[in-house]
């Protein structure tokens, strides 16, 4: 393993543990809302705090851009962390949130760790080096079209999203596929799609940190990743597609019949 996934994997599992600790046991949690049912926790920022933590231990002169404490220095390396994605599921005990850590070097992706302390399911991705799950080779599916997909999405909540622009993607994408799935967690969703459980993703509106992990694995997965219009500058917008190659031309093809 590289050593610098090795931080990362070793991280993601320092805040796993912080996590699990705080299963069950919600009700004395201090709960902030960053905006309108956009929720931080306690447990965000214990979690975070191990994670950086562990990496400047191991290289403290990297960069750090963290969900809850922003940008920390200046580095042709930088940590793009997301503590806890899917802070709301995790607030209502439902077991779909995870950790997310990637690395990147000189603007690009090269290590990525999704991990779930619920299921103990740790996504890994070096560049170059494919994608696993919990040590062994993932790949995306291998279908042709929509017909028979299973989708990933996630539905706008906040005040400032285009709710019925989104449904006219829904109305596009849905027809003769297996059905849409809204887990609550893009970073779990990306790592589902790179591990073959599902077979496309789209979302709009996304941060650095929801989904720079995700993007990778995808990748190396042998899978497409771009944004809905068939750009490339995914981190910078925030909207995503991904899915295996096939099945990622059918999706832009059908987002532009919505637009």
């Amino acid at each position: 393993m590289q050593p610098m996934l090795n931080i990362a994997v070793k991280a993601a599992r320092a805040a796993g543990q912080v996590i699990v600790r705080h299963v069950g046991r919600l009700e004395g949690l201090t709960v902030q809302n960053k905006q309108p049912n956009d929720f931080v926790s306690e447990v965000d920022h214990l979690a975070e705090r191990e994670i950086i933590r562990v990496i400047q231990r191991a290289y403290p002169d990297h960069a750090i851009l963290a969900e809850e404490s922003g940008g920390q220095g200046r580095s042709d390396y930088e940590w793009i962390i997301d503590p806890l994605d899917g802070t709301t599921n995790f607030l209502h005990d439902f077991p779909q949130f995870a950790v997310s850590i990637a690395l990147r070097h000189q603007g690009r992706l090269e290590q990525a760790v999704v991990y779930d302390p619920v299921k103990e399911e740790l996504f890994s991705a070096s560049r170059g080096g494919g994608a696993t799950l919990n040590n062994r080779r993932v790949r995306v599916t291998t279908l042709k079209d929509l017909n028979g997909a299973l989708l990933g999405t996630g539905i706008p909540f906040r005040e400032d999203q285009d709710l019925d622009a989104y449904l006219k993607t829904l109305r596009a994408l849905l027809p003769g596929t297996a059905g849409v799935r809204r887990a609550g967690s893009a970073a779990l969703d990306l790592a589902y799609v790179a591990a073959g459980r599902l077979d496309g993703f789209w979302e709009y509106g996304l941060n650095p940190w929801d989904m720079a992990a995700g993007l990778l694995l995808v990748q190396e997965a042998g899978g497409l990743v771009g944004t809905p219009d068939g750009g490339h500058d995914v981190m910078a917008r925030g909207d995503v597609v991904a899915a295996g190659p096939k099945v990622f031309k059918a999706m832009l093809q059908r987002l532009a019949q919505a637009r």
